[in-house]
């Protein structure tokens, strides 16, 4: 199997390397933003169903901030802004806008990166397309020159080596584009996570504005 898959790669010409150098920055690139994508998910869940929300239910917000502001976690961030608006009696309009603007801070450091996927996945693609153009080029201009006899057999062969960069190229493109969709879902499973959470927030804060009401 290993000689098969050197041959393979040997026989494919000089766009084997860039599409492998592609493939492997892809892969780095996926491995660490799943490690820290499920970190993150770990460690917000986490801090909000263990930490804050024990606090908010007994209505204690000002241990609600400082276990926020004590805390790096994102959500951390996020409800501390809400709480901090809460405790200046702020409306729920404004704490809402606070909690949206810790959600738009933290975005970035999630999506960060894993955009690149899917362009490598395109670059790898355009690659092996390239890659076979020109082999494509070669072999006709090796077959103009060669024995009438032997042209039908010399151009399969350089076809079959030609194809090997597009095939290259889709082995590569393929996981690259599964795995941004899979890292794309955490991104936004978390997000909705950020979401419930600070619709738990508010809806905490106005059953006790209406307990206060007469």
């Amino acid at each position: 199997m290993f000689d098969l898959v050197v041959r393979f790669f040997q026989e494919g010409g000089v766009f084997m390397y860039p599409i492998a150098f592609v493939l492997v920055v892809g892969l780095a690139i996926a491995i660490e933003r799943y490690v820290y994508l499920s970190s993150a998910k770990r460690a917000n869940r986490d801090a909000f169903d263990r930490g804050i929300l024990p606090i908010l239910k007994k209505r204690d917000y000002a241990s609600a901030l400082k276990f926020a502001n004590d805390s790096n976690t994102a959500i951390a961030a996020i409800m501390g802004a809400g709480v901090s608006r809460y405790i200046n009696k702020s409306s729920r309009d404004e704490i809402e806008f606070a909690m949206e603007e810790g959600l738009m801070e933290t975005l970035p450091r999630l999506e960060k990166r894993t955009q690149y996927l899917a362009t490598l996945a395109n670059v790898s693609t355009l690659l092996g397309l390239l890659g076979t153009i020109i082999g494509l080029i070669a072999a006709f201009t090796a077959v103009a020159n060669a024995d009438p006899a032997e042209k039908a057999s010399l151009l399969s062969q350089s076809i079959s080596v030609a194809m090997n960069t597009t095939a290259f190229g889709l082995m590569a493109a393929i996981p690259l584009l599964l795995i941004h969709a899979v890292l794309q879902t955490k991104t936004n499973e978390i997000v909705d996570s950020f979401e419930m959470a600070g619709v738990k927030l508010l809806n905490l804060m106005s059953d006790q504005n209406t307990s206060k009401s007469p």
